[in-house]
């Protein structure tokens, strides 16, 4: 098979223009032409006069090899690529069984890639199965109240599940590892066109169901789940020159699990096991992350200024953007984690504290679009001293958010006009904000530091001359977002264990090494595959 790529047509072609253009594309006749498949369809909406479609396709040609031929130089065009996945190991019989700490996406394919290989690993997780955890999220949600130990960051299916469900990343990839997270979510009950569109999403209410079979799936081939487990400690030996190697972990019913063997896959916000980590002596650093709110404009809006006419077309889909400023102050402000159609919802995990998010269902149909809209900051300027000053830097703007927002955690909230003008807001006007439990109108510069806030304020009209109405005054400010990303890592040698402590395998977005639920699961199977080398040498 032939891969073309970077193949455009208008987004109003016909259905056999698409043949006709891969034939003009190979310089081959119609009768050449064997067959052709869509292995990935985007769009280009940067003239939204002249929208585009922009496909990969896997070609099947006669005289295949005369026609890759006269491509040698062509980038766009080459063999198909053998995406197919290749265990690295098959466990030998009584093999130790590994730990996974955690059931996020790392969590889950690490667990998932470990059961396939053979080594029936065990999956501990703090909070609860999904569907339990569901419960208790819309009790925040509706009811204020919280339970620290289920919730948007914590239980089975990890801090993703209540999100827009986004499957693509910007990482290096290739083993083509990324497509077997999309094959297994696929067999787990995803649609099959997250395998060819260029930006698929899941929505939270399907991946709650792909989360149940693929712990069926686990369990059947002998991997074990143990729910509302909390690991509470580490049993570590020193040898006579001072190496570290794990033996167990301390659980929160008071046994000692043995484990030579551990994942460490704990997300973002796990902030007690951070702290018993480093308390533990394992070898930990403070990471740069970012801060700010969520906001939301009409989706309406954004779908007009990013399609114009073309707005609504089905093919498009609610409008999504990606945007950045340079700030005068020397910091970038940027939107992160855009949700089309979705909402804005509570992701505390901590009593007394606000914390936001953004998620989105599949059909993105609800009345507004949400983001992050973020500054970047740095441990050595913003929060320097232990590893773990981020953690307490998160705290304290959460704590003050909770107060503004009448604490109860109902979360503060802004018009966008309000903010420039530097007065508190009393009322919210013509875009209303979705944010469960509920928003207290107020001024949010007193739950950011003071750089973080001058530079949202020069942003704010630059992202308006890109997008039209981005900075209009009715729009919905809500805070505050700390959760971007771990503010801290642990650092692991090339074979992905701990740099200072045998045995334990830090992975994902808690140690610092993923963002999002593509790239998460990927660190999964990379450090699965770690796992088990590691047992085989």
């Amino acid at each position: 098979m032939i891969r073309i790529t970077e193949l455009k047509l208008p987004l109003h072609h016909a259905d056999e223009a698409l043949a006709a253009a891969v034939c003009r594309r190979l310089r081959i006749t119609p009768r050449e032409l064997i067959r052709f498949t869509v292995a990935r369809r985007g769009h280009d909406a940067r003239d939204r006069t002249s929208i585009a479609l922009v496909y990969s396709l896997d070609v099947a040609v006669r005289n295949e090899g005369a026609v890759l031929a006269r491509f040698r130089k062509d980038r766009d065009v080459g063999p198909t690529p053998d995406t197919r996945y290749r265990p690295v190991a098959t466990a030998p019989a009584g093999a130790p069984r590994p730990v996974v700490v955690g059931a996020g996406p790392c969590g889950l394919f690490a667990t998932l890639i470990l059961a396939q290989m053979g080594y029936r690993p065990i999956l501990l997780e703090r909070g609860k199965v999904v569907r339990e955890r569901t419960k208790d999220t819309w009790g925040l949600w509706r009811r204020h109240v919280l339970n620290p130990e289920s919730n948007v960051q914590f239980g089975e299916g990890g801090a993703g599940t209540f999100s827009d469900g986004k499957l693509y990343s910007r990482i290096k990839d290739p083993r083509h590892l990324n497509r077997k997270v999309l094959t297994e979510f696929v067999k787990a009950g995803a649609p099959e066109e997250i395998l060819t569109e260029a930006h698929p999403h899941i929505g939270t209410f399907r991946l709650v169901t792909m989360v149940e079979s693929l712990r069926a799936q686990i369990e059947e081939l002998g991997g074990e789940y143990r729910f509302e487990t909390r690991v509470e400690g580490l049993d570590v030996a020193t040898d006579g020159a001072g190496a570290r190697r794990l033996r167990g972990l301390h659980l929160s019913d008071g046994s000692t699990l043995a484990a030579d063997r551990v994942v460490m896959a704990v997300g973002h916000s796990a902030r007690d096991t951070f702290a018993m980590l480093h308390a533990a002596g394992v070898q930990a650093e403070a990471k740069p992350f970012s801060i700010g709110v969520r906001i939301e404009h009409p989706q309406s809006w954004i779908d007009q200024a990013r399609f114009g006419q073309d707005a609504g077309h089905p093919i498009l889909g609610a409008a999504e953007y990606h945007i950045s400023h340079h700030c005068s102050n020397g910091r970038t402000v940027y939107s992160f984690c855009m949700c089309p159609g979705g909402t804005v919802v509570a992701a505390t995990s901590e009593e007394g504290r606000v914390a936001t998010n953004g998620m989105s269902q599949y059909s993105r149909n609800e009345r507004n679009a949400n983001s992050g809209f973020v500054v970047a900051i740095d441990p050595a300027r913003d929060y320097p001293g232990d590893p773990l000053a981020g953690i307490a830097l998160q705290r304290e703007l959460e704590e003050r958010a909770f107060v503004a927002g009448g604490s109860n955690y109902k979360a503060p909230a802004q018009r966008l006009g309000d903010f420039m003008a530097g007065r508190a807001s009393t009322a919210l006007g013509s875009v209303v904000p979705s944010y469960r439990p509920g928003v207290t109108p107020t001024d949010l510069s007193l739950c950011l530091p003071d750089y973080v806030v001058a530079a949202m304020r020069e942003a704010l009209p630059a992202f308006g001359r890109q997008i039209r109405g981005y900075d209009h005054p009715d729009v919905v400010m809500t805070g505050v977002e700390t959760r971007t990303s771990s503010p801290v890592r642990f650092p692991r040698g090339e074979d992905m264990q701990s740099v200072n402590t045998a045995g334990l395998f830090p992975a994902g977005e808690g140690a610092g090494y993923a963002g999002g639920i593509l790239s998460a699961a990927v660190d999964g199977i990379k450090v699965a595959e770690a796992v088990a080398l590691s047992m085989a040498a």
